[in-house]
């Protein structure tokens, strides 16, 4: 396993590329396994001054993003080191390293995304099954003012997953569940081609099924009603791995 020493960014490191002010994010791991994070800053911004680090069972970590900052965070598992490369058996992000440094999440993978405003604006953030499952997740807002709600899917998906969208480990057992896009590769699934709107592209018995898992995460890609969640005035962010 890869031991490298987990990475604790406090909010000052991250004045050197934003003068603005900031929003300090803890993640926090409750799974009994070792989970690896990573983040991607969007919009063709600035990567984090951390873009991945190792999470044991029971650790936490902060990490500081600027504001305004747009990007999504994930879970890798089952990662390792051998000969120098670091590979993940979910989510991973395919940099042969620790970090991600600007690279995405190999699906299946939740994701949980996050918009931080300017100047304490409102903050838009949840989490998404569009592109499958692999870790329980949750991100909650400390402080703030308006709904401020946590987005959670704190139930192991895995475990009741398809047999068509499994993703199985080296001991046969499910360690992943692909979305239906992922799996067949077909416009209803994707909301592609002719399906590409709202109207065109309702719920499948798959988005369904991972809707009824977890309700407040989004479950395909016009899921926006009741997985959008936001948050004014600059508050910080708990996130949780199997909370």
């Amino acid at each position: 396993m890869n031991t490298q020493p987990v990475l604790s960014l406090t909010l000052a490191s991250f004045f050197f590329f934003s003068g603005a002010q900031a929003a300090t994010i803890t993640f926090t791991n409750r799974c009994p396994y070792t989970v690896w994070p990573g983040t991607l800053t969007g919009d063709q911004k600035s990567q984090l001054p951390t873009t991945g680090f190792e999470l044991a069972s029971g650790a936490s970590n902060t990490v500081g993003v600027p504001s305004p900052w747009s990007g999504r965070f994930w879970a890798r598992t089952g990662c390792s080191n051998n000969a120098g490369k670091f590979t993940c058996a979910t989510a991973d992000c395919g940099s042969g390293q620790l970090a991600c440094n600007g690279a995405g999440a190999a699906p299946p993978a939740t994701l949980m995304e996050l918009t931080v405003a300017v100047n304490g604006g409102q903050d838009f953030y949840d989490v998404s099954n569009v592109d499958g499952f692999n870790v329980p997740m949750s991100i909650a807002p400390q402080g703030g003012t308006g709904a401020c709600k946590p987005s959670s899917c704190p139930t192991n998906i895995n475990a009741a997953c398809p047999a068509e969208l499994q993703v199985r480990g080296s001991g046969g057992n499910a360690i992943a569940c692909k979305s239906a896009c992922l799996a067949f590769n077909q416009p209803q699934y994707c909301c592609t081609g002719s399906f590409g709107t709202p109207a065109t592209c309702p719920p499948t018995d798959y988005s369904k099924f991972f809707k009824q898992q977890c309700p407040d995460a989004y479950s395909y890609a016009f899921d926006d009603k009741s997985s959008t969640f936001t948050c004014s005035g600059a508050p910080n962010y708990a996130i949780m791995f199997c909370p």
